[in-house]
């Protein structure tokens, strides 16, 4: 054999489909099972958990098909629809190395041939939280998601985690309207400063970037607070924005909320047990959500039985 390096081959590209009707003859030959990961594009590191538990969850015979959709249903009217990221030839090469099988990318007038008279309503728990800073929001998730289950008519879907509260009204709809598609979470990722990746986090500037992680450090300090309680946590948490209020740029709380994990509605002072603590805030003109599972009155789980955060050396012992 030759002592030569072989080249590797470029990964093959994935089906680009722009109609309903090239969607359906698409559909028609893949082979199962299909899995459907949802997005509106500008794909990111973030991106790419969702891509590999669907690419995992497919196996090496099925398929995985991507819709990429900036639906104007969920964007309110001072809202960043007109410059959402749009960069297609990006996003074909994700999804090539991704090994994703097929792209849907259709325009507005192929996924709503009119402007919508009826919509999905996500009722009370979409009313909370995301559903009262930007209403009609979820109304706008749910009835896209909605038709791209049938549409693509995939056996499963892959959601990110960050996205707490869609992708539980995601799952009530599922199983509210005996949709038969199996719902996926994907972890969420972070990029090392904390930050949780996201497309809006393109706006940015630099400056702005550096005041935004107030919003992974507010979870964590919440996280360690969360075995004194509910209100502990809440506060320590409060206590980070409260210093970011003042930064330069300063981030704007929007909620910073410990939540039931299934009704969404704010736990009482005296909650033990699981909670979600989910948090919005502005940065300049960008907004931006995190969320993070907490176990309130339990112990902090980065810490070791004895109390100590990680790394810290034990008395008489090793670090």
């Amino acid at each position: 054999m030759s002592g030569v390096p072989q080249a590797q081959a470029a990964p093959a590209a994935p089906m680009l489909v722009r109609t309903r009707r090239g969607l359906a003859a698409a559909r028609a030959g893949l082979p199962g099972p299909v899995v459907l990961v949802p997005t509106m594009g500008a794909l990111h590191d973030g991106h790419r958990s969702p891509l590999r538990v669907a690419r995992e969850q497919a196996g090496p015979d099925g398929s995985v098909v991507v819709s990429i959709f900036v639906n104007p249903l969920q964007f309110g009217p001072a809202e960043d629809f007109d410059r959402y990221p749009r960069p297609i030839e990006e996003d074909m090469a994700v999804c090539a190395q991704e090994g994703v099988t097929a792209v849907f990318h259709p325009s507005t007038a192929q996924m709503y041939r009119a402007q919508p008279m009826i919509t999905v309503n996500p009722g009370p728990v979409g009313r909370l939280l995301e559903g009262a800073s930007r209403p009609g929001f979820f109304d706008g998730v749910l009835t896209v998601v909605l038709k791209l289950f049938h549409l693509v008519a995939p056996d499963a879907a892959v959601f990110g985690a960050k996205d707490a509260q869609q992708l539980a009204l995601i799952r009530k709809m599922v199983i509210d309207f005996d949709l038969g598609v199996q719902i996926i979470e994907a972890p969420l990722h972070r990029d090392p400063d904390g930050l949780a990746a996201s497309s809006r986090n393109a706006y940015l500037s630099a400056a702005e970037r550096a005041s935004a992680v107030a919003l992974s450090r507010a979870l964590d300090a919440a996280l360690a607070a969360a075995p004194g309680g509910a209100q502990q946590a809440v506060a320590a948490g409060r206590a980070v924005f409260d210093l970011a209020a003042a930064a330069s740029p300063p981030v704007q709380l929007d909620y910073l909320v410990l939540a039931d994990p299934e009704s969404f509605a704010e736990v009482a002072a005296d909650h033990t047990g699981p909670a979600v603590l989910l948090v919005a805030a502005k940065v300049g003109g960008t907004r931006l959500i995190d969320n993070m599972r907490v176990e309130v009155g339990a112990p902090d789980p980065r810490r070791d039985p004895g109390g100590r955060p990680p790394g810290e050396q034990q008395p008489g012992g090793q670090s």
